[in-house]
């Protein structure tokens, strides 16, 4: 029989006043055995230290040398966590929008699948706290990607379970995107070839600090949904 284990990854850049609020979140509701693996791209606030002071034994950090996009972060965590024999991932916001109360359920979907993600369009009161701006960027990019790909999936969130027993680290980097695209990207691959089940959560707005995202990776995401359509239309992924 495998040992399950658990790793829960979040990247981080300048979340200097969200770590605290987070690791506390998730200890009071993941009671099983578990890593929390920071990726941190060189923040300047003070996150490597505010994460460091922590001096937990479930905590682990790993500073890259500059900014190197949300994706490829992810991407890096997910290697690290199949180097290191981990069964499960979780990966998640650092902002305090991923609410670590779901993961319990996410897991219990897992037993099914080989996929779990999150889907912000299952209740009217999901994105309540967002901005009007946010919402109409966000739902527009839904019902694009539900159109052209034909699913219901929510595939552009982070908050994700990965079975990584099932999955095969090498169909997650058929995803080349490095940044916010990479999500979605990789779910549409993903879908292709396992099971994906997804849970209705709500998404509140973020605990502290600013978002990443800026107006040109939104541009630049519309476009991207596109050249994904053509890779699958000319059997490219």
């Amino acid at each position: 029989m495998i040992k399950k284990k658990f790793l829960i990854l979040i990247p981080t850049y300048n979340e200097k006043k969200n770590i605290k609020f987070i690791v506390n979140k998730i200890n009071k509701n993941v009671k099983f055995k578990h890593k929390i693996l920071f990726i941190d791209d060189n923040s300047n606030d003070g996150t490597i230290q505010k994460i460091k002071n922590l001096k937990s034994k479930n905590i682990l950090l790993i500073k890259r040398q500059k900014k190197l996009g949300i994706g490829s972060a992810h991407k890096f965590g997910i290697k690290y966590a199949y180097k290191h024999n981990y069964t499960h991932l979780i990966t998640m916001d650092c902002d305090g929008t991923h609410d670590p109360a779901y993961i319990n359920k996410m897991l219990r979907l897992l037993k099914n699948n080989d996929l779990v993600i999150t889907n912000r369009f299952g209740s009217k009161k999901s994105l309540i706290e967002w901005s009007l701006y946010r919402k109409l960027i966000t739902i527009l990019r839904h019902i694009i990607i539900t159109l052209i790909f034909k699913t219901n999936l929510d595939s552009s969130g982070a908050f994700r379970c990965y079975n990584c027993k099932k999955i095969k680290l090498n169909h997650i980097l058929l995803a080349k995107n490095n940044g916010y695209s990479f999500f979605t990207e990789s779910t549409i691959i993903l879908n292709r070839i396992y099971k994906i089940d997804q849970i209705s959560i709500l998404l509140p707005k973020r605990f502290a600090g600013s978002s990443k995202m800026r107006f040109l990776d939104i541009i630049f995401g519309f476009f991207y949904i596109l050249l994904i359509y053509a890779k699958v239309f000319f059997n490219k992924i």
